[in-house]
């Protein structure tokens, strides 16, 4: 996977609404044109959308499967986030997009759900325990370091 450029170019600073990371991170980003976009995000979005109008169209497994999965495809995701916060693994860019690509079918589900009913408790659970785990182990990293 292409990452970002090295030498000159590294001063120009991306947005964080495009990149999300500052420029000692940028490494976690691949350049598309001139802008570097988060690797995570170039990944997990058009697949989570694209899922989801699939599953608007009811093209996706059946709905009895929905707590298994929206808890399950997440975890590989969410289990390296938390092992490289803190500092248990380092960062590499192919496992990441891996590791997303389950994260982006059960994250389009749950739109898809959530634009069927925006009071889902299955979604919103699911998005409370992520995120908080996730900003739990970004704040004991931040911590350490």
């Amino acid at each position: 996977m292409p990452s970002a450029p090295s030498g000159p170019s590294d001063k120009l600073v991306t947005p964080l609404w495009i990149a999300h990371h500052y420029p000692e991170d940028y490494r976690r980003c691949l350049v598309v044109g001139k802008t570097r976009v988060c690797c995570r995000c170039i990944v997990l979005y058009p697949i989570a959308i694209a899922v989801m109008v699939l599953a608007l169209r009811g093209i996706r497994w059946s709905h009895s499967l929905d707590p298994w999965l929206l808890a399950l495809l997440p975890l590989p995701s969410v289990t390296e986030f938390v092992m490289e916060h803190l500092g248990l693994i380092t960062y590499r860019q192919r496992r990441q997009i891996m590791l997303t690509i389950p994260l982006a079918a059960a994250l389009g589900v749950g739109f898809a759900r959530y634009l069927h009913r925006p009071t889902d408790p299955l979604f919103w659970s699911m998005v409370a325990i992520y995120c908080g785990v996730c900003i739990l182990a970004t704040a004991i990293g931040s911590r350490r370091r």
